[in-house]
């Protein structure tokens, strides 16, 4: 599959101009004041930089056969910088959601896309928004606080690994990139909203919310608009803030909007209705694959005898590394709360904790302070802690998909993993769903004895 609407980027002619949705209409803002001295590098200066380290180099460094069954970076005639970026990294030929949205983001068509983590939807977009920024002009007398392109994302660690990525794809280009995120200098982000354009701004709903009601940033001129994890967000409870923000941005008919979740619910549907014009949807389905190095286990328990068992396993098998999942919050909160008064360091993240201590909890994890989280699935879904040794399910998921996405919180970077599975009552219903979709049997047993007993 190549594009039809653009020829190879081996070509030697110049490339015909995408076809975008542009706003004809659109008054510049006025110009703002002139940098002082000492104050950041300008767009011209940072694009001299960039320049000089192209230097003269071609796509004939960057050879890529065409291959059955495979899209290449090269199909999309990407602009040089960028090209240079993917060859820096390796990157040859585009996963499924690059090779799908591309297509059509390229030319700005709005997209909803149905992808997880992993599958290359973050570079999906960036390269969406690097390339509209270095073949579409600067917009006259653009104010400094006002970005180009707005990415949101609901977790501060979201938004760094997109930061991280941008980076690297930003490499050979002029444009400022800056995140603005809670938990971190406050003074510092304000400071760079005030000081310096912005190209492109990465953003926590609750953080942005906070310096757009302090006038810091300007989003009425965003060109571009991306919901990343927009399941997460209603999950959690951010949706009346990412209202705000969209309000504050220009209407859909005028901005570009690439919407990813990796479910399409009905509230996803709806509000991806409200916020896109007339998208190109797609899916990307979830590779199954619940990891040969993870050792799956499932006990038969009643709903009574959980509590027991999992304090057990904990003490027991001395585990000092382990995710607790379960449905609701009201079941994370009281596992919660037997854990701690068995004396056992433990901590919760579900949808009802505040952001700035989620942040806390994940660090204290991270860093071995806290020994056992509680998440619930929305709240876990942003955890990539590679010493993770093991994960218990207290409830199984409703959803297929989440038993494997759960289970692969262990046995990361090629380390032995261990999941344990509570099969009670209600559980056995989600069993056989499970058992399809990994295609493996989930051999159910009663737990040991020895497990069985209370700690003395």
């Amino acid at each position: 599959m190549t594009n039809p609407a653009a020829a190879s980027s081996g070509s030697k002619s110049a490339p015909p101009k995408r076809r975008r949705r542009r706003n004809p209409n659109r008054q510049s803002a006025p110009r703002a004041a002139a940098h002082k001295a000492g104050t950041p590098q300008s767009f011209e200066e940072r694009a001299a930089q960039a320049q000089a380290a192209l230097g003269d180099w071609s796509l004939a460094a960057f050879p890529v056969e065409p291959a059955a069954g495979q899209v290449r970076f090269h199909d999309f005639n990407l602009p040089l910088p960028l090209m240079k970026s993917l060859a820096d990294q390796g990157f040859s030929y585009c996963t499924p959601i690059q090779a799908q949205s591309l297509l059509y983001t390229l030319h700005g068509v709005d997209l909803i896309g149905k992808a997880q983590t992993g599958t290359g939807k973050t570079a999906a977009f960036l390269l969406s928004i690097l390339t509209y920024l270095l073949e579409e002009p600067r917009p006259e007398g653009q104010r400094i606080g006002a970005p180009r392109a707005l990415i949101l994302a609901p977790t501060r660690e979201l938004v760094m690994q997109i930061c991280k990525d941008a980076e690297v794809l930003m490499r050979y280009t002029p444009f400022k990139l800056l995140s603005v995120v809670g938990g971190m200098d406050y003074v510092k982000q304000r400071d760079q909203l005030r000081g310096e354009l912005i190209d492109l701004l990465v953003a926590t709903p609750g953080r942005l919310i906070d310096f757009h009601g302090k006038k810091d940033v300007d989003l009425r001129h965003v060109e571009i608009l991306v919901l990343d994890e927009a399941d997460r967000m209603l999950d959690m409870g951010f949706i009346p803030d990412v209202k705000r923000i969209i309000r504050a941005t220009p209407p859909k008919q005028e901005r570009q909007t690439l919407l990813f979740s990796a479910t399409f619910t009905p509230d996803i549907l709806n509000l991806s209705a409200q916020w896109t014009e007339n998208p190109y949807k797609v899916e990307i389905e979830t590779q199954v694959q619940t990891n040969e190095n993870i050792t799956q286990h499932a006990f038969l328990v009643t709903d009574q005898e959980k509590p027991q068992l999992l304090l057990s396993i904990i003490q027991k098998w001395n585990l000092n590394k382990v995710i607790v999942f379960s449905n609701r919050r009201d079941t994370t909160r009281d596992v919660y709360e037997a854990l701690k008064k068995r004396g056992i360091n433990t901590a919760m993240l579900s949808g009802e904790v505040d952001q700035k201590k989620r942040i806390a909890t994940l660090e204290g994890f991270r860093e071995g302070r806290i020994e056992v989280l509680i998440a619930t699935d929305v709240a876990g879904r942003g955890i990539h802690i590679d010493d993770i040794s093991h994960v218990i399910n207290y409830n199984l998921p409703e959803d297929a998909e989440d038993y494997v996405h759960r289970i692969g919180r262990t046995g990361r970077a090629g380390a032995q993993g261990v999941s344990i599975s509570f099969i009670g009552e209600e559980d056995a219903f989600a069993l056989p769903a499970i058992e399809a979709y990994t295609q493996q049997k989930l051999e159910c047993v009663h737990p040991p004895a020895e497990l069985m007993q209370e700690p003395a």
